[in-house]
């Protein structure tokens, strides 16, 4: 068997974490994690998602019973990689880049130690509308599981929440801002539309818990002494319901007042644990929704989410470590099944 030059799981995150890409640019990485893997003596799969981005699919075996997964875009902005003696630093350090390194790591011994017939899938677009991972469906390799890689502190979880973004546009008439009686504020009747949409209640999952809204972006007007003509706010629930059941309260609250563009939509899910292995609720979603055709879910990463998307994002590298052993029980276990 051809010997590899394996990186440490360390310096191996660090170099991903040092490879900008941020969603809609995960082209450099895509390129790094293809070199990487054919090294490795994967069979490296590349799907076209859009111009310039793709997901991989890396397999030992014809039909590869257990898939690795996890996404290589990032949140904005770019910082790289740094360390001291407990943490690792980075864009990405937490939020999915060590996560990917553990799992490249723990598959690479499997494969050291004879086990075919897993993989490795590593898709674009997850922080944003999970487009990599709604094309993947289309090329399922016939697994029966699929861990997917989000920070979960190394806990598999039970389930997750649904996901609904959306865009809310109003719409009034530019006057002059001496004559308001000549126009209609747009921001106004935006934030009219936002106050009544706060104070719904979708109720209380008994598992899932309550639905959650973030008002993320709002934008709207071209200058302070005119009476602005649009406005635009993005809105990102989750969902401890179905999605549609947050959608049909938001066009009732919203009266016409505004449009309503959905952005993206996704069921809580149900996920697949193992005794043995602790677990918990996670609170956000993941592309797991998108991804039916790859077999049962499990959801399992080192590092908190309250630790991702943030301006010192971090993960510990014990937690690395370990995770890199969790995910070889896991397989083998799932292998079991």
């Amino acid at each position: 068997m051809k010997k590899i030059h394996r990186p440490g799981l360390f310096e191996l995150a660090k170099s991903l974490v040092d490879i900008p890409s941020v969603t809609g640019n995960e082209a450099a990485l895509a390129d790094f994690l293809c070199a990487l893997l054919a090294e490795e003596q994967f069979d490296v799969r590349s799907q076209d998602v859009e111009t310039g981005r793709r997901n991989l699919l890396a397999v030992l075996g014809d039909r590869p019973a257990v898939i690795l997964c996890t996404h290589m875009d990032t949140v904005p902005d770019w910082v790289a990689a740094g360390e001291d003696a407990v943490h690792l630093y980075g864009r990405g350090a937490c939020d999915a880049k060590g996560i990917m390194a553990a799992m490249i790591v723990a598959a690479g011994e499997l494969r050291d130690e004879g086990l075919k017939d897993i993989g490795l899938l590593f898709l674009v677009g997850e922080e944003t509308d999970s487009i990599g991972a709604k094309k993947a469906n289309l090329m399922s390799p016939g697994s029966r599981f699929i861990i997917v890689g989000e920070p979960t502190g190394n806990k598999l979880a039970t389930a997750h929440k649904g996901v609904l973004t959306l865009t809310l546009t109003a719409r009034g008439k530019a006057a002059h801002s001496a004559y308001p009686e000549r126009g209609e504020s747009a921001i106004l009747k935006l934030l009219d539309v936002l106050s009544d949409i706060r104070e719904l209640d979708f109720g209380l999952d008994p598992v899932l818990g309550p639905t959650v809204m973030n008002v993320g972006r709002i934008h709207g007007g071209t200058a302070s002494n005119v009476i602005p003509g649009t406005a635009e706010a993005v809105l990102s629930f989750r969902t401890g319901v179905s999605p549609d059941l947050v959608l049909s309260g938001i066009r009732s609250a919203t009266a016409g007042r505004a449009d309503i563009a959905v952005r993206s939509k996704a069921q809580p899910q149900v996920l697949f644990t193992l005794a043995g292995f602790p677990s918990e609720l996670m609170p956000y979603g993941t592309d797991i929704p998108y991804l039916t055709a790859f077999g049962r879910p499990l959801l399992l990463g080192p590092g908190s989410v309250l630790d991702a998307h943030v301006e010192n994002e971090r993960v510990e590298k014990k937690q690395l470590e370990e995770a890199v052993a969790i995910y070889k029980r896991l397989v083998l276990r799932l292998m079991e099944e």
